[in-house]
């Protein structure tokens, strides 16, 4: 069964940071740590897809029929093997990143709802059966859930935004080709301590601001260095090309240097070598743009 086409931009924080003490729910699936990586993208389409099936229907996945949180609030979570922790930060642990699928699903309805054509809005509200005050309600209640001002995961389809290259070192590259495009085991991810991404975010913040202003990757940049500010001193941040694995072959893979080339498209600015960024920015125009172009054809 194919994952969602979908890359993560996560933080992992350690467990006493979501509560002191932390719900007991919380750390008996911390201690079981049953939710894998690779199952996120699976989790969250099957919670979803029940949340339409149920009788009632349901607003929001991991949602009861009353509109409140499901106990999978407190159990669907991601923990971070001590492997992959960098080594600063292992004596902090565990480190674990709550997938908090119906805050972050509410948050994604008020954008829509507020930026969608009004016929367009008519037409979900009618299908959904719900009122503009039932919604404001149970989506008010769903951002409660969150334990910070802010969810613990940023996600995209079919790409990845090349922003978030900045944030990590392309030498802390995690690949693992596995048996196939379908193996769940198979993975490309980053994984560096959240003072690392700020410092390397407010870097680039700076440069690009200069260079560009603040549009454009500039704007992309400043918004994920307020998300990463959000949470605890010790966390972890992770990139992971999640579900969008299964779209390259082994040597696509192996050779991608995204991260490298965002990270020579930095230096290139500080030295004002045009030519060196005109080549980087078509190089990865011709890699990303295969993906644009499987997303439109779907």
């Amino acid at each position: 069964m194919l994952r969602p086409f979908v890359a993560y931009l996560r933080v992992y924080e350690p467990l006493l940071a979501l509560g002191e003490p932390p719900d007991d729910r919380l750390r008996a699936a911390v201690a079981a740590a049953t939710l894998g990586r690779t199952d996120a993208g699976p989790r969250e389409q099957a919670m979803w897809l029940k949340s339409q099936v149920a009788a009632p229907r349901r607003l929001l996945p991991a949602e009861l029929a009353n509109g409140k949180a499901a106990p999978s609030l407190q159990t669907d979570v991601l923990v971070l093997d001590p492997a992959d922790v960098p080594a600063a930060q292992r004596v902090h642990g565990p480190f674990v990143c709550p997938l908090e699928l119906r805050a972050r699903s509410a948050a994604a309805l008020v954008t829509f709802l507020g930026d969608a054509h009004p016929a367009l809005k008519n037409v979900v509200l009618d299908e959904g059966g719900f009122t503009q005050d039932t919604i404001r309600a149970r989506t008010k209640s769903a951002l409660s859930d969150l334990s910070t001002s802010a969810a613990h995961t940023l996600s995209t389809t079919w790409t990845v935004p090349l922003p978030w290259f900045v944030l990590v070192d392309p030498e802390e590259r995690k690949l693992v080709l596995g048996t196939g495009r379908d193996d769940p085991k198979r993975e490309m991810s980053w994984r560096t301590t959240l003072a690392d991404a700020q410092h390397r975010a407010r870097e680039a913040g700076d440069l690009l601001e200069q260079t560009f202003g603040d549009s454009g990757p500039g704007r992309v940049l400043f918004e994920t260095r307020r998300w990463l500010d959000n949470f605890h001193a010790d966390s972890i941040v992770e990139l992971d090309y999640g579900g969008l694995v299964q779209l390259f072959a082994d040597p696509i893979l192996e050779a991608d240097t995204t991260a490298d080339e965002v990270h020579d498209i930095l230096d290139a600015l500080r030295s004002g070598n045009v030519e060196e960024l005109a080549e980087l920015f078509s190089d990865l125009r011709e890699f990303w743009g295969d993906l644009a172009s499987r997303e439109r054809a779907n």
